[in-house]
């Protein structure tokens, strides 16, 4: 079975290249961009901790961000230690520079998704929308720029949503028991 996902992963590694335009490449390096060191979520955080009746879904985006991060990236991809896709291409076939660490999970798509699990439960609909949007394009700019496979992405988006599905609850028990 991981032979096939990894045949899959290595043709659509291959394949992506078809799909480029200077214009995506554009948008696809900002979308990644965005999403380094979990930038666009802090800031879509700010207006929730500003607001006084939206903080505690502010606070739980970060608490959130944080939680994923923990399990995604200090946990689940120290164990797997998946090489990166980039890793094995020529350095002229990059548009972004190799990321340094591994590839399984992709820590910006499970950023996003923890991001849209939480604003699912806690949010207006048009909010959750917008950011699901914008986790799409960080997880599908991953892709395109060949940073990650097809099955980090897809997992990641995965342990995200989980990870944010139980930060609402693990959030919500520790609000009841400190107020």
């Amino acid at each position: 079975m991981f032979q096939r996902i990894q045949s899959l992963d290595d043709k659509v590694v291959d394949n992506i290249i078809r799909f480029r335009s200077p214009l995506k490449n554009k948008i696809m390096i900002a979308a990644s961009s965005a999403g380094n060191l979990g930038i666009i979520w802090f800031a879509i955080c700010l207006p929730f901790l500003i607001y006084a009746p939206a903080r505690l879904t502010g606070v739980n985006f970060i608490f959130t961000l944080a939680f994923t991060q923990l399990i995604c990236e200090f946990m689940i991809k120290r164990l797997v230690k998946r090489e990166r896709p980039c890793n094995r291409l020529a350095d002229e076939e990059q548009l972004i520079h190799r990321p340094k660490y591994y590839s399984f999970p992709s820590g910006h798509t499970s950023a996003s998704f923890c991001m849209v699990a939480v604003s699912l439960l806690r949010c207006r609909w048009y909010i959750m929308v917008g950011i699901f949007i914008i986790a799409v394009l960080i997880a599908s700019s991953r892709v395109y720029l060949r940073v990650h496979y097809l099955s980090d992405v897809v997992v990641g988006a995965i342990l995200g949503f989980l990870c944010g599905f139980a930060s609402v609850a693990i959030f919500n028990q520790l609000v009841q028991s400190f107020f």
